[in-house]
């Protein structure tokens, strides 16, 4: 049983199935020694997060399976490459981060996918319901307002709480292009959000 407040530095008071990052350190090992198991608990614990990422990214629902799996399929085979410099997750979702956009070159600019939107919390009123999926809608296109680069940096910070340093090395830019990122993105959806961002850009 796990205990909260043992000396046991192995010992984690975490979300079951959350992977830790020792633990993931662990599996990238195995990976690399083939071990075809490890892979696959690698793939369970990124494929939630991947997929969010990829989703808001590309803003194309057929090419996310595609992307994730491409993604997925370098560190199958190239596990080497992870040189330990960054973390793990830095290290995929820079993967993913190329993959993306080499793939959004190829295409015209992505569009909101209207199916976007998250269940409805247990015992919302239908007012809050509505209000929320307002909001979500008003929110998509705003983001769909942004470049990709843009909508990459705001994804990362806000969705999946990663500091600008962990942001330049997955997009692959210094760390004040990503602030100077982020200030624009962040203008233009207050613009695009009048009354509706203050609360949480």
């Amino acid at each position: 049983a796990m205990l909260r407040g043992q000396s046991n530095p192995d010992v984690r008071a975490e979300p079951a199935g959350a992977a830790t990052e020792r633990d993931e350190l662990r599996l990238i090992g195995r990976v690399a020694a083939g071990e075809r198991f490890a892979f696959e608990l690698l793939y369970r614990a990124y494929y939630p997060r991947l997929r969010r990422f990829l989703q808001r990214m590309t803003r194309r629902p057929a090419l996310i399976d595609e992307l994730l799996d491409d993604t997925m399929l370098v560190v199958w085979h190239r596990p080497q490459a992870f040189n330990g410099t960054s973390k793990l997750s830095t290290w995929i979702f820079a993967i993913a981060y190329r993959k993306a956009l080499k793939a959004l070159q190829r295409l015209d600019e992505p569009r909101a996918d209207p199916l976007d939107e998250p269940a409805a919390a247990a015992g919302e009123q239908p007012e809050q319901r509505l209000a929320q999926a307002q909001l979500r809608g008003a929110l998509a296109l705003a983001l769909d307002g942004l470049s990709v680069e843009h909508r990459a940096v705001v994804e990362l910070c806000y969705f999946h709480g990663m500091g600008y340093r962990e942001i330049a090395e997955i997009v692959g830019c210094p760390v004040d292009t990503v602030k100077t990122r982020m200030f624009h993105a962040r203008r233009r959806l207050r613009a695009a959000l009048p009354g509706r961002a203050e609360d949480w850009l």
